[in-house]
């Protein structure tokens, strides 16, 4: 394994960092137009699908990503991830039924389905222990630059010029991300030459018992994300926000202004506290989307809501970096993005089908994911056992 220093702000974590912004930006910034997208199609009922077909791949593809990660290397698993971002987004212009895209965002999502894993492994194998929080929150605050760059480039781009114009500005941001990493030193030390062997997965190769909390934490959380990427953009436009990137401008934003903090109070304090303390938040968010009866309110929501993903994304990450083993840090980081992506997915899902393009069902929308966010805390709080097992 690649032996860690006590340095974190070396040339290869910053360039790692660049990718990410730019990976991030480029699937980010056509989530905000994509359910008017379909809807032109004649696909309104499918808007749940957007995320959820997303979703369901990157989650399938999670034990191929975490056992290459682990053999072929951290970098070609980064790489392959931001080509698809690519080839999906030159893809979108060509296709005109919605059969056929929901056919490509469910391949759209071996995109976040490997180029995470890869990320946070490779943080993982960069930096000491003692730093691991704040190296996965300086990384994920330029995912969250990149994510909030997105939305407001593609919500512009889209209305100064066309659609098309936007899925292109995409491919390109994808592109320069993988230029990057083409030139990154590989951190796996005994890495193998890649064979079609490797794609056959056992049993215990898909979970990692070691990081069940983490598991469930990350699964309760992200309901909200789904329900917040499917139905804010209709809700946005209910209450007369006409940039539907907006919200998620917000929302990243206070994300942004948080995350390295949060990332050295977990190295500090640990990571569990860190984790309460922003599960109580994201489902004060969700109350508040609930009441939100003006752009203002919807607003407010957004930054507590980015408060509480930024406090929450760098500790569970670390989190489950220091209960997994590291010969399979790669299998941990998966397992976790499974149920990240399956939070998601469910998330998107329910929320659209307690919504049913009905503006009167916006607030028992997002209640309910307040409710499943508050599980998250009540099981920190009660439910939660420490296990002996060190970080290492």
């Amino acid at each position: 394994m690649y032996q860690s220093t006590g340095r974190i702000y070396n040339l290869q974590f910053i360039l790692l960092c660049l990718s990410n912004a730019l990976f991030s930006a480029s699937f980010n910034m056509m989530i905000p137009e994509l359910p008017a997208y379909l809807t032109r199609m004649g696909g309104a009922d499918y808007k749940g699908y957007i995320i959820g077909l997303f979703t369901l791949m990157a989650g399938l593809s999670r034990p191929f990503s975490g056992k290459l990660s682990d053999t072929i290397g951290r970098v070609p698993v980064m790489i392959f991830g931001s080509l698809v971002c690519v080839v999906c987004s030159l893809t979108y212009p060509l296709i005109s039924s919605v059969g056929a895209f929901l056919l490509l965002r469910f391949f759209h999502g071996f995109s976040t389905g490997f180029k995470p894993t890869g990320t946070s492994a490779y943080v993982s194998d960069l930096v000491p222990v003692t730093r691991r929080g704040e190296a996965m929150g300086m990384v994920g605050l330029f995912s969250t630059i990149g994510m909030a760059m997105g939305p407001a480039i593609g919500g512009y781009v889209a209305m100064r010029w066309n659609i098309n114009i936007m899925f292109q500005l995409s491919a390109l941001f994808s592109l320069l991300s993988v230029v990057i990493l083409v030139g990154m030193k590989e951190t796996l030390a005994n890495k193998q030459r890649f064979r079609f062997a490797l794609l056959k997965i056992s049993g215990d190769e898909i979970f990692e018992p070691l990081v069940w909390s983490p598991v469930i934490i990350t699964f309760l959380t992200y309901f909200s994300y789904g329900a917040v990427l499917t139905v804010i953009p209709d809700f946005g436009a209910y209450l007369g926000i006409s940039n539907k990137g907006l919200f998620y401008t917000f929302f990243t934003g206070s994300s942004i202004g948080i995350r390295l903090l949060a990332g050295k109070v977990s190295d500090k304090y640990g990571r569990v506290p860190v984790l309460k303390i922003s599960a109580v938040l994201m489902a004060i968010s969700m109350l508040m989307l609930g009441l939100a009866g003006n752009s203002t309110l919807l607003l407010a929501a957004a930054v507590v809501y980015g408060i509480s993903v930024g406090l929450n994304a760098p500790a569970v990450t670390a989190w489950t970096v220091d209960l997994g083993q590291p010969e399979h840090r790669g299998r941990a980081l998966a397992t976790m993005y499974i149920a990240m992506e399956a939070g998601i997915g469910l998330g998107a899902y329910f929320s659209a089908f307690i919504y049913s393009n009905q503006s009167a069902n916006f607030p028992l929308t997002f209640y309910v994911m307040a409710g499943i966010t508050l599980a998250a805390a009540l099981y920190l709080s009660f439910g939660y056992k420490p296990a002996q097992k060190q970080p290492c």
